[in-house]
């Protein structure tokens, strides 16, 4: 019998955190038909001996909102084996949105991620009004990959309240409201609701964003109609009250068809784990994601990320190639230490977070905390802004340093993803696009946490990063192969797999720049029975949907 693609002699790691065996998978349009040994040729064959087969990977934050309008290839996350994103995190989406909110919606959006206005306004159609529409205009777009979205607390409170909704408190009706508009837009596909409480995400005037500050109950009456629709509720806190805010993910959870939330080493894993496995016990559905490896910005030369003084500000003038010629003259390289030398002691034990990500075609990003900026700096008898000049002059210009902001302490982060409930994630793929880039993620459990480190094996990765995901987001036809199941599917080289170092490049609208990260030791991936990337490129091809809510 023939199929439309026979993928051959591979390792199945199937996502259920079963033990790997070797089968050929079988695929006719796009869903799996045959697991096992398949007979018969397939129109298209890939070899797998001596590769994994898993199902593709499900990102569970990521802020492509807009880039999607102009980048269908929905990059950089296709590179690292994700076939499905989750858009809408953290409050701030496009959706629902008068015509009169657009300018609104889409400069907050610039503050708080780092996404340019002027590519947002631009690069979408902006031919939607409701949930419903928005989504139907992300099908039109026609993605590489699979793209599912969360309805935002920012944009259903503006749209109701106007701008009362940024600082002002909501009336009863005005809860009413919120909470029905959140429930008619998981009703017209969106997978949940999003809040974020974390006052330092601001508007463009310094305000801290809508929903920031709102009554706890008005979350819970939201809860209660995305619930009634089936969505999950998503909240993004910074634990200011830890006991106050681990109650509303608890009340959340009750009410909807789960609560996901965003979690950090440095809020204490013990603790964290106190709480949510006591809201499992209770038989809630209750996850966190956190970024895999030390989250935080990338600087260097090649960027915009590194001091702010005069001298450092005329580089940010000039290219590359005229910010290394700058910094080999002897008098402009000595303005540009003193005046870094003369910030305040916040900046200079800032360094201490620092780390040089090396000249190697891996990024390194696991270095002890002893070996960071300030002392290789005091090794070499510099001061640490001596030594990154010194670097980046021997690198021309290419040293990239890793400034870890969260999960500093990996021994920490180690302990926190080990834990039943914290699953990796939190890449932030599309956002803050000239400060970082986490888009690896997957990769990175890959490659060191399973096969440099051993903290997971491989079918405990594959599982944290396809089913789990997947499940959170009632996605029940992905994130396991199986007959039946959608081909989403990844095949891969875990001996080689690895990102690359990140680059900068200017591809936004307008010439913006952003980060972007390749990967290697991907053979191919499978999107809904579609090929999209082969030998680490993406074929071109777009067969990505978007899953609604019920439907998918």
């Amino acid at each position: 019998m023939s199929h439309d693609l026979v993928i051959r002699g591979g390792t199945v790691v199937d996502g259920t955190g079963a033990e790997p065996f070797a089968a050929d998978v079988a695929v006719d349009g796009d869903s799996i038909v045959e697991i096992g040994t398949v007979d018969g040729k397939g129109k298209q064959e890939i070899q797998a001996d001596g590769l994994a087969v898993s199902p593709g990977f499900v990102d569970l934050h990521t802020h492509l909102d807009a880039q999607i309008g102009w980048d269908k290839q929905v990059t950089s996350i296709s590179w690292h084996g994700v076939t499905t994103a989750l858009f809408g995190n953290c409050g701030v989406t496009f959706a629902p949105c008068k015509e009169s909110d657009r300018e609104f919606l889409a400069g907050m959006m610039e503050t708080v991620e780092d996404i340019p206005k002027n590519a947002i306004l631009h690069g979408l159609p902006w031919n939607w009004e409701s949930y419903g529409g928005y989504l139907d205009a992300l099908a039109a777009l026609g993605p590489a990959i699979n793209v599912c979205g969360l309805v935002g607390h920012c944009a259903t409170r503006f749209y109701v309240m106007g701008e009362r909704a940024v600082e002002e408190p909501a009336t009863e009706d005005e809860v009413r409201q919120i909470a029905e508009l959140a429930g008619q837009s998981v009703k017209e596909g969106a997978v949940g609701f999003s809040t974020n409480r974390f006052p330092p995400h601001r508007l463009p005037d310094g305000r801290s964003i809508p929903g920031t500050f709102a009554d706890r109950d008005e979350l819970r009456a939201v809860a209660e109609e995305v619930g009634k629709q089936g969505g999950i509720m998503q909240t993004v806190s910074d634990f200011r009250d830890f006991d106050a805010e681990m109650d509303l993910i608890r009340d959340e959870a009750r009410s909807a068809r789960g609560a996901l939330f965003s979690s950090a080493a440095e809020v204490g894993t013990e603790r964290l784990n106190e709480r949510v496995m006591a809201m499992r016990a209770e038989g809630l559905n209750v996850t966190s994601v956190t970024v895999p490896r030390s989250g935080g910005g990338v600087g260097g030369l090649s960027t915009d990320n590194f001091f702010r003084t005069p001298a450092w500000n005329e580089l940010r003038k000039l290219d590359l190639a005229g910010r290394v010629q700058a910094i080999r003259d002897p008098a402009k390289r000595q303005r540009l230490v003193l005046e870094v030398k003369g910030l305040n002691q916040d900046v200079q034990n800032g360094m201490k977070r620092w780390f040089y990500m090396g000249d190697a075609a891996r990024p390194c990003y696991t270095q002890d905390l002893s070996q960071n900026l300030v002392a290789l700096a005091e090794a070499a008898g510099e001061h640490p802004v001596e030594t990154w000049l010194r670097i980046s002059d021997e690198t021309n210009g290419k040293a990239l340093f890793h400034m870890r902001g969260f999960n500093v302490n990996l021994d920490s982060l180690a302990e926190l993803i080990s834990t039943e409930w914290a699953m990796p994630g939190l890449g932030d793929a599309g956002a803050h696009v000239s400060q970082m880039i986490d888009s690896g993620w997957p990769t990175f459990i890959l490659s060191h946490w399973h096969r440099d480190s051993g903290l997971y094996t491989i079918q405990e990765a594959v599982r944290r990063i396809s089913s789990v995901p997947a499940n959170v987001l009632g996605l029940h036809d992905r994130g396991t192969l199986a007959v039946g199941k959608r081909a989403d599917i990844n095949v891969f080289d875990i001996e080689r797999l690895e990102e690359r170092m990140p680059e900068i490049v200017h591809d936004f609208p307008f010439g913006a720049p952003r980060f972007i990260q390749r990967a290697a030791g991907y053979h191919a991936t499978v999107c809904n029975g579609t090929v999209v990337l082969r030998e680490d490129e993406l074929t071109g091809d777009c067969a990505g949907r978007v899953l609604r809510n019920g439907v998918a």
